[in-house]
């Protein structure tokens, strides 16, 4: 299946937190961890454990930014993922903003073209894509 998406994020599942209705799930994605707030009735239905893969499935409008690679405290957004800006393409009101981490994860997010120019984004520079938990979809082949 081919989805809209942007972020497809492959790692491996590291915890999986039942809840009475939601539950977390941790996805190990090398240097970073990405978290879903997800239903308990889809992590059974997905048979999500420890150890199995998975993919984070994130809509590009879905991201937000900060310019600094520390996380941002007092926000209740539980993924800070750092990284490096890859790349920065601005369209006639919003732009594409892409970070790098590490491992080599990418991920991309959409904002106004104000924004990128008020938090000074530019190809090179440390930046901190933020995602609420959930926000995050999960995915297993």
């Amino acid at each position: 299946m081919k989805i809209s998406a942007r972020n497809q994020l492959k790692g491996t599942v590291s915890a999986v937190s039942e809840g009475a209705v939601n539950g977390i799930v941790t996805i190990d994605l090398g240097s970073t961890q990405i978290k879903a707030d997800i239903t308990m009735e889809a992590i059974k239905d997905l048979g999500l454990k420890e150890g199995m893969d998975a993919v984070a499935i994130v809509k590009a409008s879905n991201v937000m930014f900060a310019t600094d690679t520390e996380r941002v405290a007092g926000i209740s957004a539980r993924n800070q993922i750092a990284g490096i800006v890859a790349s920065v393409k601005k369209g006639a009101v919003n732009g594409h903003v892409t970070i790098e981490t590490a491992d080599g994860a990418r991920i991309m997010g959409s904002i106004t073209n104000e924004a990128i120019d008020e938090l000074g984004l530019a190809e090179g520079g440390k930046a901190l894509a933020i995602v609420k938990a959930t926000d995050v979809i999960v995915g297993v082949e």
